[in-house]
């Protein structure tokens, strides 16, 4: 099932592949062994879509890289256990053939609960594997969990209903790509006007915080922004300044003499008081700050320890506080930057925040376009970048937005509001691309309604599902 996500993209092996598991789950011998199927099947799954876990640990290996295994394994198990519960549901409903419809809607449940329960983590979704094909346009009307509701029901009606099933599964899939077909070949909105400079430093992340190496990559980011000609906006990736963001002075002086004039979206570091920030901040002329973003959507145990400051507050253990400094302090939430009547409303994310397609409509107002700053470098060179490109794509569709993604080693950029990437710095490259700025297409149905039409097209189905049982038992 694994090798439907990036890089790989292999649909066609994911689909059969579920498909087994349910027929798996529907022979087990009650509930408890259909949890113990779902748990490894689940733990299989992620152990290798996540494969990519291990690399942070490898950034530091003397230190660090006893944890990698352990990670992997627990971070396995642990999603495995939303699969678990979504066999055990559908096995404790019905046996055989018949709980291959239950156990679709159980994991389409399950799957769009773990994008949400303990902050959430809703990476290797079921329904990701069509991110490359025309029939991801379906996230337009029903998201991500729109996509993973088409995709266990596309594996299950074979299991359920046999050659007849398999029929219905391949209409599905065929008018949903019938759907996407269209959709793209709808004119494209035309382009904003404005030029983007995708600046793209390829720092390794070992050496990231060197002295050295530091002022290089710096020094290197300030030669291609100072590049001719102009654009309107440059962009540099997440916590891509080596200093700590002082306006006026210093770093930020040293970046707006590079710009001439030209605002830079970069990304800092910034400290209030005794709290940290990850922070997008958009730097004019003479080192001024005229508008930032903190990302609030953190990485648990990455970039904070959960319940930190609450351990400070009751017991006195400070070490794991982020009022404290010891690890970044959330922002307060979402928000629009306002870059003038140019460059529009851009709607900010940093790293990982493009995972969440709740934290997109978090903010007030619709945004003329996202950005998303990032430092892949944390992901490896395998498969982690290219799913967290793909997802930022998933993004754009959703929305209907165009999406620019600038990472500190790649892949950067330019995404249009129908998830096609349209200019892209390959991963492991130091170079900066100019890129036109696409349009934006009207609100999508998503962008309008988020998760609730799925939620009550699964309500529905499960309701049906329920009566058409009670009338086989009368």
């Amino acid at each position: 099932m694994a090798a439907g996500q990036a890089p790989l993209g292999a649909w066609y092996v994911t689909v059969p592949a579920l498909a087994g598991v349910i027929w798996l789950v529907g022979r087990a011998d009650g509930a408890k062994a259909a949890a113990w199927l779902g748990l490894f099947a689940g733990a299989g799954h992620f152990g290798l879509a996540l494969n990519w876990i291990i690399e942070p640990f490898l950034v530091d290996p003397e230190q660090y890289g006893w944890m990698a295994p352990f990670a992997v394994v627990l971070m396995a198990f642990g999603l495995g256990l939303f699969w678990a519960a979504a066999a055990a549901l559908a096995r404790a409903f019905a046996a055989g053939r018949a709980a291959a419809l239950p156990l679709a809607l159980t994991l389409t449940a399950v799957e769009g609960l773990r994008g949400v329960v303990l902050t959430g983590f809703p990476w290797a979704l079921i329904g990701h594997i069509w991110i490359d094909t025309p029939l991801a346009q379906l996230a337009a009307y029903g998201g991500p969990n729109g996509l993973t509701l088409l995709t266990t029901l596309a594996a299950a009606l074979p299991v359920a209903l046999g050659f007849g099933g398999a029929a219905v599964s391949v209409a599905l899939l065929a008018a949903t790509f019938g759907l996407g077909q269209w959709r793209l070949s709808q004119p494209d909105p035309a382009p904003r006007g404005v030029t983007l400079r995708l600046v793209q430093p390829n720092a390794a992340q070992a050496l990231k915080w060197e002295p050295g190496p530091a002022r290089i990559t710096f020094d290197r980011l300030l030669a291609y922004t100072a590049a001719r000609p102009a654009v309107d906006l440059v962009i540099w990736p997440e916590t891509s300044v080596p200093y700590l963001l002082h306006p006026g002075e210093g770093a930020a002086l040293a970046i707006a003499a590079a710009a001439q004039g030209v605002p830079v979206a970069a990304g800092v570091q910034r400290v209030d008081g005794t709290r940290g920030y990850n922070t997008l901040a958009v730097i004019g002329p003479g080192g001024a700050v005229t508008a930032q973003y903190d990302k609030h959507h953190l990485v648990p145990f990455g970039e904070y320890i959960p319940y930190g400051d609450a351990m400070a507050d009751w017991f006195g253990l400070r070490a794991f506080a982020a009022q404290e400094g010891n690890g970044y302090s959330a922002g307060p939430g979402a928000k629009l930057l306002d870059l003038g009547d140019k460059l529009g409303k851009a709607l900010p994310l940093i790293c990982y925040e493009a995972v969440f397609p709740q934290d997109l409509a978090a903010a007030e107002g619709r945004a003329d376009w996202i950005l998303q700053i990032t430092n892949d470098a944390w992901f490896g060179t395998l498969t982690g970048p290219f799913q967290h490109l793909a997802q930022a794509r998933l993004r754009a569709i959703e929305q209907g937005l165009p999406l620019v993604r600038v990472a500190n080693t790649g892949v950067s950029a330019v995404i249009d509001a129908h998830g096609r990437t349209v200019a892209e710095i390959s991963l492991g490259q130091a170079a900066f691309h100019d890129a036109a700025l696409p349009g934006a297409l009207p609100p999508t149905p998503y962008a309008r309604w988020g998760e609730v039409p799925v939620w009550l097209l699964l309500a529905g189905l499960a309701a049906g599902l329920i009566g058409v049982r009670r009338r086989m038992v009368a």
